[in-house]
C-alpha cells in the first residue's frame, strides 16, 4: 500500500468556505477592492512585485478607441477596464494558480495513484445515472418541441383539398 501523503495547508485552504460576499468589480472572478489591491499592495511591500502605484491609485480605468475618444459599449455606456499592470499580474497569478493545481494532482497520481484511480472509477460509477437520466429528460425534451412545431404548423398551414368530381363510368 502507498504511503499516504500529507496534503498542503494552502490546498487545505482553498478548500475552506468563506462567508465573503461582495459587489464590486471583479477580475478573475475575485473581488479587486478586497482581495487584488489588497494583495499586490502586500507584494509590493515585500518587494515580489513592483506594480505602480498609479495603478493600485486608480485600478479603473476609462477605454478608449484607437483614434483615442472615449470607448461606449453597445448600450451606450463608458466602457471601463482594469489597469493593464493589474490586469497582467492577475493573470500571471492564474497561471501559476493553474499550474499549482495541476502539479499537485501529478503529485498526487505519482505518489498515491491506487487511490487516485479509485477515486475516478467511483465518480465515474457515480456520474452515470446522473448522464443518463439527463440524457433521457433531453430526449423527452427534443420529443416535446418537435411535436410543438408540427402542431404549430399544422395550425397556421392553409388547408388546401384537391377538388375531387365524381365520375360516372360510361360503357363504350
Amino acid at each position: 500500500m502507498a504511503k499516504r501523503m500529507e496534503t498542503p495547508n494552502y490546498i487545505k485552504n482553498l478548500l475552506k468556505p468563506t462567508a465573503n460576499k461582495s459587489t464590486s468589480r471583479k477580475v478573475w472572478s475575485i473581488d479587486l477592492e478586497t482581495v487584488w489591491l489588497p494583495f499586490f499592495t502586500a507584494t509590493n511591500a515585500m518587494g515580489d512585485t513592483a506594480i505602480p502605484h498609479e495603478a493600485l491609485g486608480a485600478p479603473m480605468r476609462l477605454a478608449y478607441n484607437q483614434d483615442g475618444s472615449v470607448k461606449f459599449s453597445k448600450a451606450g455606456k463608458p466602457v471601463v477596464k482594469v489597469a493593464k499592470d493589474i490586469s497582467d499580474n492577475v493573470k500571471m497569478v492564474r497561471e501559476n494558480f493553474v499550474a499549482g493545481l495541476q502539479t499537485y494532482a501529478n503529485t498526487v497520481f505519482n505518489e498515491n495513484g491506487e487511490a487516485y484511480k479509485a477515486q475516478i472509477t467511483k465518480a465515474v460509477e457515480a456520474g452515470k445515472p446522473i448522464i443518463e437520466h439527463d440524457k433521457e429528460k433531453l430526449d423527452d425534451a427534443m420529443e416535446k418541441i418537435v411535436q410543438q412545431a408540427i402542431a404549430e404548423a399544422e395550425k397556421t398551414e392553409p388547408k388546401t383539398e384537391v377538388p375531387t368530381q365524381e365520375r360516372e363510368l360510361v360503357h363504350a
